[in-house]
Order: structure tokens, then sequence, then C-alpha cells
């Protein structure tokens, strides 16, 4: 992800206004132009690439159908590459994700959907993913990354292989976050928070309408680790992030420690 602006030698290049700090990183290293922008595609301005993500980290919001047609138009009018992180797909709970590939009719020029086993299989430290669409992009990052040296091992295509191959964990893994999450969003209503977007992936994206880093402390004070939305840029300074991926037993543990507050 972040060495694909590099590979694609862009020299410019849009985010969103609140997103996966690595879409900046990438930028950096690739030495191109960055702008932050709404999620409307009719509102962007011209750049060699975009990025779009829904379900989106950290917010969990997740594109309709006609922002996702908006981008594609968007791109084909540029001849820019739209880049579709799409490593949350298949965790939605109250909208349900679709690919950007869904909606090219088959043209997918320009067009790349990336997905990783780190969040659909807990594969995190595999650093394994995998990207589809366009096949003259496939190739030229193919042979940039065998040059490179950015092969991935043998081991590690085989685990991608078993665990592309079973879809039973995937969904256990749905049931269990969904589970959280119920737990966690009342607890956290109870204490001032309010829930935005959050329709899908591993978080929740809330704010006391606070700066982000005052809410952050107050939780601390309880134990409890959140992420301030500064993090993910400028827009997010009043909204924290709450993950879903602690264990069970944690989750239930921050659920008492915030209900207990609100009694």
């Amino acid at each position: 992800m972040a060495w694909l602006p590099t590979i694609l030698e862009v020299s410019s290049l849009l985010i969103p206004e609140i997103a996966y700090p690595t879409y900046n990183v990438g930028a950096i290293v690739a030495g191109a132009r960055i702008e932050a922008v709404d999620v409307d595609a009719a509102t962007w301005p011209s750049a060699e690439l975009a990025w779009v993500n829904s379900p989106s980290n950290p917010t969990g919001r997740v594109h309709s159908e006609a922002e996702l047609l908006r981008a594609l138009q968007w791109a084909r009018s540029n001849q820019s590459i739209l880049l579709s992180d799409e490593c949350y797909l298949e965790f939605g709970f109250t909208s349900p994700p679709q690919s950007i590939l869904s909606l090219t009719g088959g043209d997918n020029k320009n067009v790349l959907a990336l997905h990783s086993l780190s969040k659909r299989s807990n594969m995190a430290g595999y650093r394994a993913a995998f990207l589809v669409g366009d096949s003259s992009l496939v190739a030229k990052i193919r042979e940039v990354r065998k040059h490179a040296g950015m092969m991935v091992s043998s081991p590690v295509q085989s685990a991608m292989i078993a665990a592309l191959a079973d879809s039973t964990h995937v969904s256990q893994q749905r049931s269990r976050y969904k589970a959280r999450r119920e737990k966690l969003i009342p607890a956290l209503e109870s204490v001032g928070f309010r829930i935005d977007f959050s329709h899908a992936g591993l978080y929740l994206w809330c704010t006391r309408n606070e700066d982000g880093w005052k809410s952050v402390a107050w939780l601390a004070e309880r134990g409890i680790l959140a992420t301030p939305g500064s993090v993910y840029g400028p827009k997010g300074a009043n909204h924290i992030r709450v993950a879903l991926t602690s264990t069970d037993k944690d989750i239930d543990e921050a659920v008492s420690r915030l209900l207990s507050e609100s009694q």
C-alpha cells in the first residue's frame, strides 16, 4: 500500500480527509503532491491517483453505490488511477459494503482493489495481501516488486491460499466483532459519546464534541485505551477510534467500567 504511488510513478494523489495514515506516508515516500478530499468525487480536483476506502478506517463509513460510481467516473474522465482499499469489506454490520469492481461493468482499466488478510483472517504478522483489477497495472506492480525484492515467501503464499479457501473463520470473526460492538456502543453512549458512521469494520468512531485527546485522557484514567481521531487527519480532531480487536474479556471489562461511570 505504501509503495504503490512510487511503483506506479505518480506525482499527485488524493486521499480521504479522514484516512488511514499509510496513504499519506506512501505519498511522502513517492515525493508526490497530496491533497485531502471529501468523499464526493464530484468535487475532486485532477490528480494522477486517488484512494477510496470503504468501509473506512477509522470511521467505519460505507460508501454508497452512487459515491463509488462518481469515483469511477472521476478516474475515467481524468484518465487517473483509482485505488480502492477494501480491507474491511467482509465486516459489514448495519450497511453492506460492496467492491468497486462490482460496478466497473468489466472495464477495470486504471482501477485496483486491495484486500488484506490482516483483517479478514487475523494474519497481520504475515503481511499477506493481494490486489486485483487492471491487468496492465498488476503486471507492472509485479515486475517492479520482483526486482525490488518484495516477493511474498512461499510459506506465506501457502498460508494465504489456506485462509482464502475458508470462509467459516471469517463468519466467526464477523459474529465476534458484532457481539463486541453491540456491548460497546450502549456503554459508550451511556457516558456521553455519540457514535458516528461505524457501519462496518473493526472500529467505532466516537465523539463527545470535545478535543479527541481529552476523550482519550478521560478513558485512559479508567484504564481504557483509544486512538485520537487527529491521527487520521485534522477533520478527526474531535473524535476517537475505539477498536473491537481486544479480547472478549477486555471488552467486557471496559464495558463494565463505562457502565459504572453512568450509574
